[in-house]
């Protein structure tokens, strides 16, 4: 089980694609710097490429779409569910918060936090709730 308070042993990279115009991805990254992920931004015209090229679920699209150790990671998700992903390794193809909710790292808005659900995937496209926020 990983410490999600203390120093994480994991030193994963992370390429996050995302379309120039998109400022809360740019939150996001930050977000994920200061948990201390070394970040590779790649900015592009064409996301709906680079979503079809990683396999994701329409049905889980966000605005950015991040690859680490193999996983997709899909939009807003926490600093602290990315760490747990690269830390248990499933068997999964990556995890995703459909849309963009409020009060999701990057998509901050005061204390409001809109309950989300980030989603599990298979290659297969089979979904389960991999964690829960409110």
């Amino acid at each position: 089980m990983a410490n999600p308070g203390g120093q994480s042993a994991i030193a994963a990279e992370l390429t996050v694609f995302r379309s120039p115009t998109c400022g809360c991805c740019s939150l996001w990254i930050d977000h994920m710097k200061e948990a201390g992920f070394t970040v590779r931004d790649e900015v592009t015209e064409d996301m709906t490429a680079i979503k079809q090229e990683y396999g994701l679920p329409q049905n889980l699209a966000s605005c950015h779409t991040t690859i680490a150790n193999g996983y997709v990671i899909e939009g807003h998700i926490p600093a602290a569910d990315v760490q747990r992903l690269l830390t248990e390794k499933p068997d999964i193809a990556g995890i995703a918060v459909p849309g963009m909710p409020i009060g999701s790292p990057g998509m901050e808005s005061g204390n409001y936090v809109e309950p989300y659900t980030v989603f599990s995937f298979t290659d297969t496209g089979e979904t389960a709730a991999f964690a829960e926020h409110s």
